[in-house]
């Protein structure tokens, strides 16, 4: 195997340092998730499994002070806000959210809650495999690449910026790896974009493309957050053409009209075409997120505006 280029591996907190002040999916707002049922197996199930009264998922990214001050109330509350399943951002040490990952599992099962997904920003080569066999063992199916890993990701706090070092090449690689040790601990690898990865680099490739073109579709798969494609100036749809089933979850936010984070459905997205394509591009499932929210509101009021905007718009 050809010799990766590394930073320095970043815990779970140097991360959120990182992210702390910008618009990312790791920003210092709140976040929501949506989770399906772990029957589900294409994408028809997944999106219109509702047995239980409630659907969709929410990223809990969305509701991380809440989930930071009391895991298991906030949990509840994403239940009774008619979420069906999540995903987690809250990995540290070994624990999801101060709980063990069997604990965490039996209290998601208690509140009828799926884990689907979780996003694992501090993992690196070296401890890949032990942060998978926790996922596993707290019932994920999916594990999620954030931002590029191992100190690739960089934020200028002076421009609000967001970019990476080493290049896509060098990122792709990596993803293959963990791709490769996710596949042999029974999980499948994803990686979340932003914007800079739309953005051609300084030798002239754009990133997600390459990613897209070069990186094993056996072990690397996509989440596409559609408020950041949307951000970019790219357009959702040409990717579903373009690469037809890489994007198995989507994170749903909306844009409003000052360019910031909204509640699904108070904002200028056109989900409903987006919907539409919803076989084409692969989705299994989709999380509602919202990494701000503004104005006063409160994250846990916002899942529920957004919840209702789900259903609005047609998703089931």
């Amino acid at each position: 195997m050809k010799k990766l280029k590394t930073l320095l591996p970043c815990t779970s907190a140097v991360l959120l340092f990182l992210l702390l002040g910008t618009v990312s999916c790791k920003d210092a707002a709140k976040k929501d998730t949506t989770v399906t049922t772990p029957e589900a197996t294409t994408s028809d199930d997944a999106v219109t499994n509702t047995t239980t009264g409630n659907f969709g998922g929410l990223a809990l990214y969305t509701v991380r002070d809440a989930m930071g001050a009391d895991a298991k109330e906030t949990l509840k509350a994403v239940s009774d806000a008619g979420y069906r399943y999540i995903e987690a951002a809250g990995y540290d040490s070994g624990m999801f959210y101060n709980m063990k990952p069997a604990e965490f599992r039996a209290y998601l099962q208690e509140l009828d809650l799926t884990p689907v997904s979780t996003h694992q920003g501090s993992v690196t080569l070296e401890n890949a495999d032990a942060m998978m066999a926790d996922v596993k063992a707290a019932g994920f199916e999916y594990f999620v690449i954030p931002v590029p890993p191992m100190g690739l990701f960089k934020f200028d706090r002076d421009t609000r910026q967001m970019s990476m070092t080493g290049g896509a090449k060098n990122l792709a690689e990596i993803l293959d790896t963990l791709g490769a040790k996710a596949k042999e601990a029974g999980l499948q690898l994803l990686y979340h974009n932003h914007d800079f990865e739309f953005i051609k680099d300084a030798d002239g490739i754009v990133p997600i493309d390459y990613l897209l073109e070069n990186c094993d579709p056996e072990l690397v798969n996509f989440q596409m957050d559609l408020y950041w494609v949307t951000k970019a100036g790219a357009d959702p749809l040409a990717y579903f053409d373009t690469y037809p089933g890489r994007f198995k979850i989507w994170h749903v936010k909306d844009m409003d009209e000052q360019g910031r984070f909204a509640p699904v459905g108070k904002g200028s997205i056109d989900f409903k075409n987006i919907l539409a394509e919803k076989e084409k591009s692969g989705m299994l499932y989709y999380m509602v997120e919202q990494d701000m929210t503004f104005d006063g509101l409160e994250p846990l009021e916002a899942i529920k505006i957004s919840h209702k905007g789900l259903s609005e718009i047609g998703f089931d």
